[in-house]
């Protein structure tokens, strides 16, 4: 397989990447770069990346992906700084919160929505004309939580609903142009995801997640298998496979019996400090 993800990686001349500086994005660039070290990386993002190596090829353009017009301001820039060639376009960033609706504040749910689904379908609509010319790949990252409803995080996990739905559909839409489609679903990652959401801390067991890494090799093989949908690890694959065949209604039910107990986690831990 090793064979296959190197010239998977080695068609690409670009990587224009969101949240490239932690997490499953930071994942995404160090694992392309050891397959092909002549990708130039674009990386949009409020944060500067500081990466392990020095030698991968990138450049940061600031960007506040829940801001209306920035992306229509940087993506010019980015398009300049691009080489000739394919382009692999990973739309990444994201978060999530914990808690009834609207909680923590009606803003945070709104910019989750900008950031989650607006951004995504933006970015990938003003890079579409490219790709289609040069040829490339789209990888968008939803969640194990686009599966059923989830209740305590209901605008996340129907961003992320329409995240998975919206590039299966977008797959189909672009047959036959040279653009493929893939929707990445990992669940529970080692990323700072949990303390974005309002936790002093990751509340699930190591047992039960994945780290970045992981995710991000399994998302490669399946580009490189020509695979539409991902669902990194096993676990995670069966809880997926179960979950739409369950009544709506009582998988929300079941979903908010088990978020409102990491909910009373959250909760515990506020008292004590």
């Amino acid at each position: 397989m090793g064979n296959k993800l190197q010239s998977m990686a080695s068609q690409f001349a670009t990587v224009v990447i969101t949240g490239g500086s932690s997490g499953i994005g930071k994942a995404f660039v160090h694992q392309l770069h050891s397959l092909n070290r002549s990708i130039f990386f674009c990386n949009l993002s409020r944060s500067k990346p500081c990466f392990e190596t020095d030698d991968i090829a990138y450049k940061h353009f600031p960007c506040h992906l829940g801001e209306r017009g920035a992306i229509e301001s940087v993506f010019r820039e980015v398009v300049r700084e691009m080489p000739p060639g394919r382009i692999l376009l990973i739309n990444n960033s994201g978060f999530g919160s914990y808690g009834p609706f609207p909680e923590p504040a009606l803003e945070d749910q709104l910019e989750m929505i900008d950031v989650n689904v607006r951004a995504l379908v933006e970015l990938t609509g003003r890079f579409l004309p490219l790709l289609r010319e040069r040829g490339g790949a789209v990888v968008n990252v939803a969640s194990t939580a686009a599966f059923q409803p989830t209740p305590y995080m209901a605008t996340y996990g129907s961003g992320k609903a329409f995240v998975l739905h919206w590039s299966l559909a977008l797959e189909r839409d672009l047959q036959g142009t040279g653009v493929r489609v893939l929707a990445l679903c990992p669940g529970p990652t080692a990323t700072d995801f949990f303390l974005r959401a309002g936790f002093k801390e990751r509340v699930v067991s190591p047992g039960l997640s994945q780290t970045p890494d992981e995710v991000v090799i399994a998302a490669l093989k399946a580009l490189a298998r020509g695979k539409r949908l991902c669902v990194p690890g096993w676990k995670n694959r069966v809880l997926t496979a179960l979950s739409p065949h369950l009544p709506k209604p009582l998988a929300a039910t079941l979903g908010a019996a088990i978020l409102r107990r990491v909910r009373l986690a959250q909760l515990r831990a506020m008292k004590r400090e």
